[in-house]
């Protein structure tokens, strides 16, 4: 395993397990206690997502000792105030079985995201957050907050891929000391992800998958990945690019993949904002 250490001196593995729709909790906690056992060390969920009780009982029921495990979560929008965030924060530890959290993220750069930071940063002070961070903040976004707040986002979690680079995303988390997180790292099998041509063909290099490649291409950007699946061997496979290296001509050949926007979401539709401020869980 690679680790990225945050500005605060907080190791974060490089490669983690996402859980984002997986609601049922019988099908969560397998998934969970299955990346455990393949060597995931950091699993990613969130107050939205429903599952936390599910990944802190299969922690529990791993037998892994909970200092080895580095658990992401994130505060919904619904808690961005001081006091609800709190209490987020609060629920979000019982549910998850532990004293402390090594990750929390703000879900979204909506509503009165101010409010909610300046509880994470107090939790952060009292020791029960290791690190907090933001997720889904544009270039703007991050360096207006960055020079606003107190203390600074550790994480940025953004969508990052072959076909969505942010490379002037990455360059402002850089400026700020902020480690780039990179969810949907296949652009949810948009494109025909899996067999793309590009990554397919370098792949071939080092027998690896696209998905492989898609990986590795993202870890020596720097970004942090956490690929989601439920299947054993599709866990497996993502978690076995550490043993090669691409290429800077493989580099140069996946950075001109980039359509420079998401087709996953849009952010700056209004209706998405409207729907984000709506949405129950």
């Amino acid at each position: 395993m690679e680790y990225r250490e945050l500005y605060n001196g907080v190791k974060m593995p490089m490669l983690g397990y996402g859980v984002f729709q997986i609601p049922d909790y019988e099908e969560a906690k397998k998934s969970v206690l299955t990346a455990l056992q393949t060597g995931y060390r950091l699993i990613d969920t969130a107050q939205a997502y429903g599952n936390e009780k599910a990944v802190g009982d299969a922690i529990k029921e791993s037998g892994i000792a909970r200092e080895e495990i580095f658990i992401t979560t994130k505060v919904w929008v619904k808690d961005f105030t001081y006091e609800k965030a709190l209490k987020a924060v609060e629920d979000s530890l019982e549910k998850l079985g532990t004293d402390y959290i090594d990750l929390m993220l703000l879900h979204q750069p909506i509503g009165d995201y101010y409010s909610a930071w300046r509880a994470l940063e107090k939790l952060y002070k009292d020791g029960k957050l290791k690190a907090i961070g933001m997720a889904n903040c544009y270039p703007h976004v991050i360096a207006d907050f960055c020079e606003t707040v107190e203390i600074k986002p550790m994480v940025n979690q953004v969508e990052l891929h072959p076909f969505f680079q942010q490379e002037n995303s990455l360059a402002t988390m850089k400026e700020y000391g902020i480690v780039p997180e990179a969810w949907g790292p296949f652009d949810e099998g948009l494109r025909n992800f899996f067999t793309d041509p590009t990554l397919t063909e370098i792949g071939k290099k080092y027998n690896k998958t696209a998905a492989q490649v898609a990986l590795r291409w993202n870890i020596q950007r720097g970004v942090v990945v956490i690929p989601k699946s439920v299947h054993k061997d599709r866990m497996e496979q993502n978690f076995d690019v550490f043993d090669f290296t691409l290429s800077k001509e493989d580099m140069d050949k996946i950075a001109t993949m980039d359509i420079g926007h998401s087709e996953i979401v849009n952010h700056f539709d209004p209706a998405f904002v409207k729907f984000i401020h709506s949405y129950k869980f």
